[in-house]
């Protein structure tokens, strides 16, 4: 992988701002953002499939431990990082992706980097919530929280793409 310095800051800053903003906010229990997965959605497309998949098992053991969740987000964040190949070859048809660069707007295309987003958080969502509740009884109140939760999250982490491949001067 190259530009190390960069995803380390990236992966650093995420975290933090996680734990010490996003986790600290009570508005609502339907708004929980989640702004740690940048670091995953944004590692560079040629990036070894078993990289991703330590990168997913630290991310969300980190996230588990300071949030005391015994797990919750590793078994939501694994699944993002194994399925990412496949999710971007969804999205992706323009050249090969292991042809290196950085997931962006500029080599998706606006709605289809935003598409991407979208996707993996949906479903890194989707687990997080189906298994933080775990029970059918209040399916009403998950769907609201998956669906609020990620539209908050996409914007956040589009937000976060957006500084992160500014000023980055290597191959976008």
């Amino acid at each position: 992988m190259y530009r190390t310095f960069p995803y380390i800051v990236l992966f650093v800053l995420t975290l933090i701002v996680q734990v010490f903003l996003l986790d600290s906010l009570a508005i609502s229990i339907y708004f929980a953002p989640m702004i740690y997965l940048a670091f995953l959605l944004l590692l560079p497309l040629d990036t070894a499939h078993v990289k991703l998949l330590l990168a997913g098992l630290a991310t969300g053991w980190l996230m588990d431990y300071t949030m005391g969740t015994d797990g919750l987000n590793v078994i939501a964040t694994l699944p993002v990082a194994f399925l990412r190949p496949w999710i971007i070859g969804w999205f992706y048809t323009r050249e090969d992706p292991r042809e290196g660069g950085i997931p962006s707007e500029a080599r998706f295309g606006k709605s289809k980097f935003i598409r991407y987003i979208a996707a993996c958080i949906l479903l890194h969502h989707l687990l997080f919530f189906s298994f933080e509740a775990l029970s059918w009884v209040h399916l009403d109140r998950t769907l609201l929280r998956i669906v609020t939760s990620s539209a908050v999250s996409v914007l956040f982490i589009w937000l976060t793409a957006r500084l992160f491949t500014l000023k980055l001067t290597a191959r976008i």
